[in-house]
């Protein structure tokens, strides 16, 4: 039940109180949309269209039947979404362990040795610099993949939305940001976009490949992993995807 709550949190939009009622309800396998268009039907098929869920709204599932899945809404509207428009990947990152897992719902799909920030285990407050690499941390936080870069400097990168709007407000309070700064931020994030990343607070946090595999300290506040398994979350993951860093 910890776990589907977590997974609930994670997915956004879904306030502790409701995930927990659904939760202890039955603790159903929980899914989110990961299309723009995804719908739910009437039946497994094309011909009766009942609901358009939103990108990245939970959903849970109730059985599963070829290429479909029959679903219940948070306010328990039930009906069949197409498997491939929906997912239940996650990803939680250790800073602790060195280390990425992959889940698939509650399953542990993959353990992958990570590479983090210079400063690792505190927790991102600005912009590092060459100046100040102290500042080079890698963020704790809940996270989406916001968008998946094939041509990055780093082989290849899935980028989170960091600044959140979490750091949005500690920043205002901090005098690190301006009111418009901080308005896009949150902006940013109830539309589900990248937030901007040339403010104070930093930005362009990613899980990206050319890692060592042997859990050093070298990035600017990225998680870096070898190659072959940023191959392999490549397959995984999503823009959308919940990213949890602790």
């Amino acid at each position: 039940m910890l776990r589907t709550l977590l997974v609930a949190l994670l997915i956004g939009g879904v306030s502790a109180h409701a995930a927990g009622a659904q939760a202890s309800d039955d603790a159903l396998p929980l899914y989110y949309a990961v299309e723009e268009d995804a719908t739910i039907y009437s039946t497994p098929d094309y011909s009766k269209p009942y609901i358009r869920l939103k990108f990245r709204e939970p959903v849970y599932r109730l059985d599963k039947k070829g290429g479909w899945l029959q679903v219940r809404t948070r306010d328990g509207a039930q009906g069949f979404v197409r498997a491939s428009e929906v997912s239940n990947i996650w990803i939680r990152v250790s800073k602790a362990n060195k280390t990425l897992y992959v889940y698939e719902g509650t399953d542990l799909l993959k353990k992958i040795p990570a590479d983090f920030g210079l400063n690792a285990f505190s927790d991102k407050e600005q912009r590092g610099s060459s100046i100040e690499p102290d500042h080079w941390r890698t963020p704790d936080g809940v996270f989406f993949v916001v968008k998946r870069n094939a041509k990055s400097q780093f082989y290849k990168a899935l980028v989170l939305n960091y600044p959140t709007a979490e750091d949005a407000e500690r920043g205002r309070k901090q005098r690190l940001i301006t009111e418009d700064q901080y308005r896009a931020i949150i902006l940013a994030e109830e539309n589900f976009q990248a937030p901007p990343m040339n403010t104070a607070l930093g930005g362009w946090i990613e899980i990206h490949g050319r890692g060592t595999g042997v859990g050093a300290n070298w990035t600017q506040g990225c998680v870096a992993v070898r190659d072959v398994h940023i191959d392999e979350l490549w397959k995984w993951a999503q823009v959308g995807t919940p990213v949890l860093i602790e």
